[in-house]
């Protein structure tokens, strides 16, 4: 058997040729105990300063947890809140979430960085505490009635943070740093807010080592939802708080990690800016976080008492990095995918009739497909009459496929989308809602896609044709780092076979009519 220390040392080797770039850093603990606390590479390479534990980094969505953490301490009962989040909200046309329902990302609401790609903003453009106030108080609808499903929305912290502020007469970064960095020796954790630079130079960098690195512009204010910095050791702080306070039922991280229901009892595996989940057949509790150029992950297995943090200033996968120093820890080799013969006779274009997206099933390989509907492409597993990951499954059943998503309290069956689509979808197209328009041009026989609104004119994309009348327009960048993911087309016609509108949604900002205008 290899000795703990071997296995992290051949871990540590092989972090830089896996995930190659400018530099990085992580850290393993065991009950409260430092077992790995290791930087490589540049903090910034033209200025050739090194990453060491101590560089300061932007933490991105790891910053909701201690959002939430905020709001805890200040109000233990969050519900105290909900009127204020109502009155955040003053053209909404439907009841209101409540403070708990953005603790959970239960809310209902778009996430206003997807919108903001409706709104036309460019991905290099500056958005900012005004822009971020029109987008949300410009909110009429929502996707679901609050705390019946689960999608991913960064302004439900944004919300929380500037409630608290608002509440409190405290600046959000006041807050955080005497209500959880101080209590937990964070000693150099801050509010980053502005994206632009950080105080010690470090830079996030996009590109790959084939292709070459390059510094990442990014020009968006953020509080709540992502705005946390902080180092390496700041993190391992963190962890050894969480483990020095595990047994004290009021403790933050106890209360943030407590189980989490859906209005109908479901359990959720989100809450409180925390996912839950399983890793190497283990309960745990943690987040990823993403800007463009800075990928981070932290996660916690509370039964084994072992906490990850990885960091990495340039984009490759952090939470995969975070499970092979688990796996390392427990020396256990990470699950393989089992091969399996033929292709299922299921594979094909779908549309998922609550949300409106589209589902695309494809062969991915020996036992696997792939399904093209959240966020991101997913690789599923075959499993007999079905196929299967973490997040989601496929089963085939009599009356068709189904499309499980347990973790967003959706179970739902496919409407099989066939035909070959037409270009005379081309034209212009307004959404009363947004006050924003989507122009489809014929450009030589090739169709082109794009947005524009208050934040100005959208790149235009090439669509990509998927069946009649249904068409998706990549969208392979975006303001935070994330894309929201390819947005659905879904085009109307009415009696006498004219285009009249098209229906326009992705994961993160679903159902929004357009009407055909010219």
């Amino acid at each position: 058997m290899t000795s703990l220390s071997a296995r992290l040392d051949r871990a540590i080797a092989e972090l830089p040729r896996v995930f190659p770039g400018p530099g990085g850093a992580v850290a393993v603990l065991r009950e409260g105990e430092v077992l790995l606390r290791h930087a490589w590479g540049f903090a910034n390479a033209e200025r050739r300063i090194p990453f060491t534990p101590r560089t300061l980094f932007r933490m991105c969505s790891i910053t909701k947890q201690f959002t939430c953490g905020v709001v805890l301490d200040a109000f233990p009962d969050p519900t105290v809140l909900d009127a204020e989040v109502r009155a955040r909200l003053p053209r909404l046309e439907e009841t209101a979430p409540g403070a708990l329902h953005l603790c959970h990302n239960q809310s209902g609401l778009r996430d206003y960085w997807a919108v903001a790609m409706l709104h036309g903003a460019p991905a290099e453009s500056g958005f900012g505490d005004h822009e971020a106030a029109q987008v949300i108080a410009g909110t009429r609808s929502l996707q679901f009635t609050p705390g019946t499903r689960y999608s991913y929305v960064n302004q439900n912290f944004r919300l929380l943070g500037d409630i608290a502020e608002s509440r409190t007469g405290r600046s959000f970064a006041e807050l955080l740093r005497t209500r959880l960095f101080e209590p937990a020796g964070m000693e150099t954790a801050f509010l980053a807010a502005d994206t632009r630079a950080m105080p010690d130079g470090t830079e996030g960098y996009e590109g790959s080592q084939g292709a070459g690195f390059r510094a990442a512009e990014n020009r968006i204010v953020w509080t709540g939802d992502a705005g946390m910095g902080a180092s390496l050791d700041d993190m391992i702080a963190w962890e050894r708080h969480i483990d020095r306070t595990r047994d004290n039922a009021g403790s933050i991280y106890r209360r943030l990690s407590a189980p989490v229901t859906f209005a109908d009892g479901s359990p959720a595996a989100y809450g409180f800016g925390l996912a839950r989940g399983e890793e190497l057949g283990r309960a745990v509790t943690g987040h990823g976080g993403a800007l463009r150029g800075w990928r981070s992950h932290r996660l916690y297995a509370p039964a084994e008492r072992i906490s990850v943090v990885v960091m990495l200033n340039h984009l490759s996968d952090a939470h995969e990095a975070a499970v092979n120093l688990l796996a390392a820890v427990l020396d256990e080799p990470q699950a393989k995918v089992p091969a399996g013969d033929g292709e299922p006779a299921w594979l094909g274009a779908y549309i998922e009739p609550e949300t409106g997206l589209s589902v695309r099933v494809e062969t991915a390989g020996p036992g696997q497909v792939r399904l093209r509907y959240g966020h991101r492409p997913e690789l599923l597993a075959l499993t007999g009459d079905g196929a299967a990951s973490d997040a989601a499954s496929l089963r085939h059943a009599p009356d068709g496929l189904w499309l499980d998503r347990l973790g967003e309290n959706q179970s739902t069956r496919l409407l099989p989308r066939v035909g070959e689509p037409s270009r005379d979808v081309a034209g212009r197209y307004h959404c009363a809602e947004l006050d924003a328009d989507l122009t489809v041009v014929d450009a030589g026989g090739v169709l082109y896609g794009g947005f524009s609104g208050f934040l100005g004119q959208g790149r235009m994309e090439v669509l990509d044709p998927i069946a009649a009348d249904l068409w998706a327009l990549p969208c392979p960048r975006a303001l935070d780092h994330t894309p929201p993911g390819d947005w659905t087309l879904s085009f109307q016609r009415g009696a006498d076979g004219q285009v009249t509108e098209a229906q326009v949604g992705c994961w993160l900002a679903r159902r929004l009519r357009y009407a055909r205008t010219g």
